[in-house]
């Protein structure tokens, strides 16, 4: 055989066997995923599913069984489309995926959350809620949109600690900060003075509502049985004393519990004890009426104070149909007593309009 036949032939072999081993690769890459792998759906044999970076096929009937898992009843089917699988940082370094809600994603991963924020994953997760489900999850600095962090707080814990000597370990300062992200314009709105008298005025009233974060649940219990108006549509579901007041705020009544619940995506309604045992939660339930309710006033705390109208406007919107207009003066000089001790922690002046 001459060796111009034998080049050619080598030739050829080469070409099969690059075409052999660059193929599956590409159609691989090219695979879409399958719906995600749901825990609670039932599938029967042959059904489809994604999970961990990876389409999988069901062999027989299963329910709850991982993919992968030591059961066996998984047929691996080879990556797919590189869904939830750490993100590598983009020549901007702000382009992110938005998050997906029931979409796996692997620790590392960066994703864009629904108010605008980074979030990268902790621990690999099936979608978790970023700011809900805070052990997956942790904010992510990426651009003027982040979401205020531990270091961007412009209360330190030092300075935490020093407003609240006795407080309950319950109110972390860590919980607090994982609770920023859920209200990304809370203490992060207008000039450094702005954002440090927002901090001490949501701090002053959470700290007279709880007696300098003492107290994690209201202390009248005679009260409980009167929280609960079976009239809305939703009825009592957790039972008729079940909506005490709890939080910094004290959360209290079934209809602030589902739309604080609605708001945050976390069923309170049903489930308000989580209120008085996850510390997150608890934070963000008082950020929840902050930032969106106007209470007995005419805007809600945080506009309050970004908007100029001072510290007494927000004691309006908490309790002002109680304390202000001469209702309970001593109440209201409560509030303002802390909050001018707060700014003097802070270094700042307190502004003006301080009674309501």
């Amino acid at each position: 055989m001459s060796v111009k036949r034998i080049l050619a032939l080598l030739s050829a072999a080469f070409t099969v066997l690059a075409m052999a081993v660059l193929l599956p690769a590409a159609a691989a890459n090219a695979a879409s995923c399958a719906a995600p792998w749901n825990p609670a759906t039932a599938y029967s044999g042959g059904s489809p599913a994604s999970y961990a970076g990876h389409n999988w096929s069901a062999k027989w009937w299963t329910q709850n069984e991982t993919p992968g898992g030591s059961s066996g009843v998984w047929a691996d089917q080879g990556g797919c489309g590189g869904q939830g699988g750490p993100t590598a940082p983009p020549k901007d370094g702000c382009n992110y995926p938005d998050w997906v809600a029931g979409q796996y994603y692997q620790a590392g991963s960066i994703v864009r959350y629904t108010n605008g924020g980074f979030y990268r994953a902790t621990h690999d997760n099936p979608g978790y809620d970023p700011v809900i489900s805070t052990w997956y999850w942790e904010p992510y600095a990426c651009g003027p949109s982040q979401p205020p962090g531990p270091g961007q707080f412009p209360v330190s814990e030092a300075q935490f600690n020093q407003m609240f000597p006795n407080r309950n370990s319950f109110y972390s300062y860590s919980g607090l900060t994982a609770a920023l992200g859920a209200y990304p314009a809370f203490a992060a709105t207008g000039s450094d003075t702005v954002r440090k008298q927002e901090a001490a005025a949501f701090l002053a009233n959470v700290s007279h509502e709880t007696g300098g974060l003492v107290y994690v649940v209201e202390q009248n219990t005679a009260n409980y049985p009167h929280y609960c108006d079976a009239n809305q549509p939703y009825g009592c579901p957790a039972g008729q004393a079940a909506y005490y007041g709890r939080g910094p705020l004290q959360l209290s009544w079934n209809f602030n519990y589902k739309a604080a619940g609605d708001a945050l995506g976390i069923d309170l309604l049903h489930d308000p004890n989580l209120v008085q045992n996850d510390s997150a939660v608890s934070w963000k339930t008082a950020l929840w009426y902050w930032n969106t309710q106007r209470g007995p006033g005419t805007m809600t705390p945080h506009d309050a104070i970004v908007n100029g109208r001072g510290f007494g406007e927000t004691i309006r919107s908490i309790n002002g149909s109680i304390e202000c207009n001469g209702g309970n003066p001593a109440q209201v000089q409560s509030r303002i007593n802390a909050y001018q001790s707060f700014t003097r922690i802070l270094g700042i002046d307190p502004g003006s309009n301080l009674g309501c």
